[in-house]
């Protein structure tokens, strides 16, 4: 179960019980984390629970308002960054602000061998489990690169012919060793290769082909996850995020190969889309809802009983 709304929340409680196991974080201590997100929603949920207190960094941009808001309901403290610093500005920044201080524990979800080791332990047997234990190809999305680490380790253990397809934006491929540039596929693509997927193959290159058990790394632009996640609620009831978008495109993209009829693809939708009401895949129908729903409502009694027909 994810109860906060996205994959991150087993990551986010399993970062909190193996820092307890180890002596890591204790009563009265502080969780700090640098996030796109979800991450942190799911460490403030699970810290609000265990009654630790609890600081979440990330960027401040517009489109974050739902996370902001989500992290603060649960008690959170949020400190927004300054975005043209990126990720490495703001990894730089909470590991200034939690070194020296023995009350602050740096959840480090990029880093923490707890993130893929908790995918390993679930989200791979529960795939594995309920596709009959049988998956030829595995999508997911590259954030931290914990999915693809654990869960698709699991999957090849399980099946060694199994094919693990990470996604990119297009416009930051920079696991193909190309460059970054901004894009609105929130919650993958931060701009910098992930510790995870670089030490499966440490001394190669990044670059296009296989690196250990991942296969390939493929890629979707903005305009595409858009265009997706609007058909996926339309057609076929899924109010998933963008970044499912992207992974339902790449899995479309592999189901068209000739070596991929009659096989199983799973493809990980991350999020629910009801957490990016500002981001651009909502603008039409914010800006329709605007209109629909007028402030001050028309509270008259000699009102028309109908006021509005959205098929109007």
């Amino acid at each position: 179960q994810n109860p906060g709304g996205s994959v991150k929340d087993r990551i986010a409680l399993n970062l909190i019980t193996d820092a307890e196991k180890k002596g890591l974080l204790r009563p009265g201590m502080t969780v700090v984390e640098y996030t796109s997100g979800n991450t942190g929603i799911g460490l403030a949920m699970v810290c609000a629970a265990k009654g630790y207190k609890c600081i979440i960094a990330m960027p401040q941009i517009p489109t974050f308002k739902e996370r902001y808001i989500i992290c603060r309901m649960f008690g959170a403290d949020v400190y927004l960054s300054a975005p043209a610093k990126g990720l490495p500005g703001l990894k730089d920044y909470v590991e200034e602000l939690v070194k020296g201080n023995d009350t602050y524990f740096l959840a480090n979800q990029f880093y923490n061998e707890a993130n893929p080791a908790i995918h390993y332990e679930t989200t791979g047997p529960e795939i594995w489990k309920q596709s009959g234990e049988k998956v030829d190809f595995f999508v997911t999305g590259v954030g931290t690169g914990g999915t693809a680490t654990g869960a698709g380790k699991y999957l090849t253990d399980m099946n060694p012919d199994c094919k693990v397809v990470c996604v990119e934006p297009t416009e930051s491929r920079v696991h193909l060793g190309e460059a970054h540039s901004p894009h609105g596929i929130l919650g993958i693509g931060a701009g910098v290769p992930t510790h995870f997927l670089t030490n499966l193959a440490p001394d190669q290159p990044l670059g296009p082909g296989p690196r250990g058990h991942v296969s390939e790394f493929a890629s979707c632009s903005t305009e595409e996850a858009v265009s997706w996640v609007t058909q996926l609620a339309a057609m076929e009831g899924l109010m998933v995020g963008p970044t499912s978008g992207a992974t339902f495109k790449v899995a479309m993209d592999v189901a068209k190969r000739p070596e991929a009829k009659g096989k199983t693809i799973v493809v990980i939708f991350a999020s629910h889309a009801i957490r990016y009401t500002d981001h651009p895949l909502w603008k039409p129908m914010m800006e329709e809802a605007a209109k629909a729903l007028p402030k001050p409502p028309n509270l008259s009694k000699d009102a028309n009983i109908i006021l509005w027909k959205s098929s109007d």
